[in-house]
């Protein structure tokens, strides 16, 4: 009797530590894009909580989750610079697009209250590249008339790591500033012309909250969670907006997901009278071969859940999701893209 019990304590603690084993390995590792990390985050909550599979994504910039997919050292990576076809194939890589929100310059003035501030594309520039110094300079003073602007220093803070927010923040000024253009560029990582650099969204936040008179750039989720004042900006057609979930909605019509190969499509300074001028989508990357097609198979029912599941808890953090007929195109992509080695479909 003694004997059995033993037999069947044994065999119960094997069959616990067997389980534990299996939703262990079933738990999902991304990196990448520190842009979309609080929705991947309130995604991942609800998610392991329905079904005991976890996702441990690590926010560290996009440059880093493209490092770290084209290592094969994560499941998934995250990006919020597309990559190009030509990169796509080069690399034995697939992307597609999670959800749209909307970067915004955030500032540090005392006595300008939330949005009072409005700069133009050329005047943001100027500030960046360091030809406009104070505050009350003329140029930013004639476009904020009866604003008591202060004399300051403007100290600008920029990402120290390479990230697709630098990516949609320099592709914007790219349109709107020839100077920028020729002198600066728009890349995941570029040459600072001044500033102070902070890693990540939430290293950029806590840099501008700390020091009086500065300007940063940042995903509306951090500016927003963060209580962070903000300036508007003049769009395409000439009109000053705010980020509101509407504005980065007008910029986001304008995508043409079904013409854009391998999704790639950059939604800065879009036309429309609503729209916020720098406004962009961030993407998933994923291997086309999968060593692991179960592995990979858990990834894409994640996503799956989540278009399906997750669109409010992206609106609650101010991004917009994808349309449902962007998500059939996403899903048809997966069937045709994402296979085990011996070549059969993972989704």
């Amino acid at each position: 009797m003694k004997l059995q019990f033993g037999r069947t304590l044994i065999a119960a603690a094997v069959l616990s530590l067997s389980a534990s084993a299996s939703a262990f390995a079933s738990d999902i590792t991304g990196a990448g894009a520190t842009f979309p990390y609080p929705v991947y985050a309130k995604w991942a909550e609800a998610y392991k909580a329905k079904t005991n599979i976890g996702m441990n994504y690590q926010s560290i910039g996009s440059g880093g989750g493209i490092k770290q997919i084209k290592a094969k050292t994560v499941d998934f990576g995250a990006s919020d610079k597309p990559l190009t076809p030509e990169e796509l194939e080069k690399y034995g890589l697939t992307q597609f697009p999670t959800v749209m929100g909307g970067v915004v310059p955030v500032i540090n003035v005392d006595g300008i209250k939330e949005g009072q501030i409005k700069l133009t594309g050329a005047v943001l520039a100027d500030i960046f590249m360091g030809k406009i110094k104070k505050w009350n300079d003329p140029a930013i003073a004639g476009l904020n008339k009866g604003v008591a602007l202060p004399a300051g220093e403007i100290t600008v803070v920029h990402r120290s790591d390479g990230s697709g927010t630098t990516f949609l923040f320099t592709n914007y000024l790219t349109k709107v500033s020839p100077e920028w253009k020729d002198k600066v560029g728009s890349e995941a990582s570029v040459a600072w012309p001044v500033g102070t650099g902070g890693k990540g969204n939430e290293g950029v936040a806590n840099f501008v909250k700390q020091i009086k008179g500065s300007i940063g750039y940042v995903e509306f989720a951090y500016a927003k969670q963060n209580k962070m004042n903000f300036a508007q900006l003049q769009n395409k057609d000439g009109v000053f907006v705010s980020p509101t979930e509407d504005n980065f909605k007008a910029a986001a019509a304008n995508a043409q997901w079904d013409k854009a190969p391998g999704f790639y499509e950059i939604l800065t300074d879009e036309p429309g009278k609503a729209s916020w001028p720098i406004t962009g989508a961030t993407f998933i990357l994923m291997h086309k071969s999968q060593a692991s097609p179960a592995q990979a198979a858990d990834v894409l029912k994640f996503f799956e859940w989540a278009y399906a599941s997750g669109d409010n808890m992206a609106l609650e953090l101010d991004y917009i999701p994808m349309p449902d007929s962007v998500v059939k195109l996403i899903q048809g992509s997966w069937k045709a893209n994402i296979k085990g080695t011996d070549g059969k479909a993972v989704y």
